[in-house]
């Protein structure tokens, strides 16, 4: 491979590293990997490589780790490797002293259909929001983010099965697919891009980052829209509910990672336990399929209520 097809990579978690082997497998040369720094995680405080920096090694790639995107030394060693191109997913926001260096532009996997769900956690959102179709977006980075021309999408269908965690896993492969095919038309000159502005169509939906009080269950609100925002929560960072021991008053946080909906009318908040579990919303009763307790394992409700009752427990 010529050195007219040079790549700077820059991405951390598993989404990214699907889309670097993607583009290694297809040839293109990598320069080097940027990712995050490396961080003790678990029990043990182990020190942990980034899924990125771990596909990086496997292929004997240089790795980059700044804390410092806009650190002098770092800018330098970026303009040293003289790559024709950055490409980025699933990583920081840029300063533009980086990605306007390389001579071709730096260019961005989303997980969305882009001008929608621009931001932080765009796959959660379009679940959330009960959407049909979403898919991933290459587009050109530009100084507001999430909002450069658009070079090329693709598609995939949302089921009621589905949840996060499987239309994440699903775009993650579409993603690596779609990027290498951008890449290729970009090193073959066909990449124009299509503004962003051309493509809104009605109001745009946003996907910001989700916070802890953002996974809360609001049981006031029609069963098929906590149905969506369980799914679209699962199986990260999860939705979840409180409930209160009517004896002795002490609470517990449950996460709810899977409910099928029922016809069953109901009242907000009624806690059911006959022959499963259901939780009632403002309209219908969910029968919860999947929790975890707090200080518990993640399990099943039928095994979960083989040595848990509900019966003197409320929703609070």
């Amino acid at each position: 491979m010529s050195s007219e097809k040079s790549i700077v990579f820059m991405g951390t978690p598993e989404f990214a590293s699907h889309s670097l082997e993607k583009l290694i497998a297809s040839d293109f040369t990598i320069k080097a990997v940027i990712t995050a720094p490396d961080r003790p995680a678990g029990r043990g405080q182990k020190v942990m490589f980034s899924n990125v920096k771990e596909t990086a090694l496997k292929h004997e790639l240089p790795v980059l780790q700044p804390t410092n995107l806009k650190d002098p030394e770092f800018i330098q060693e970026l303009e040293k490797l003289n790559a024709d191109l950055f490409v980025v997913v699933a990583f920081r926001m840029l300063p533009e002293v980086v990605w306007s260096m390389p001579r071709l532009g730096t260019i961005n996997l989303h997980g969305s259909l882009l001008p929608n769900y621009r931001g932080a956690a765009p796959i959660n959102w379009a679940v959330i929001n009960g959407e049909t179709e979403t898919g991933v977006t290459t587009f050109f980075i530009e100084k507001e983010i999430d909002t450069g021309k658009v070079i090329d999408t693709a598609k995939t269908p949302i089921s009621k099965e589905d949840n996060a965690g499987t239309v994440h896993d699903r775009l993650m492969e579409i993603g690596a697919n779609l990027l290498s095919t951008t890449v290729q038309k970009i090193f073959n000159g066909e990449a124009s891009g299509t503004p962003q502005k051309d493509l809104i169509t009605g109001e745009l939906k946003e996907a910001p980052k989700i916070f802890k009080e953002d996974c809360k269950i609001d049981w006031n609100q029609p069963a098929e829209k906590v149905f969506n925002k369980i799914r679209g929560l699962s199986p990260y960072p999860a939705a979840f509910t409180s409930i209160q021991n009517t004896e002795n008053q002490s609470q517990k946080s449950v996460k709810i990672f899977q409910t099928t909906l029922t016809s069953k009318p109901s009242k907000a908040g009624e806690l059911r336990q006959e022959e499963g579990l259901f939780i009632g919303c403002a309209d219908y009763f969910l029968e919860i399929e999947t929790l975890q307790l707090e200080g518990k394992k993640r399990m099943e409700t039928e095994e979960f209520l083989r040595g848990f009752s509900f019966e003197n427990w409320e929703i609070v």
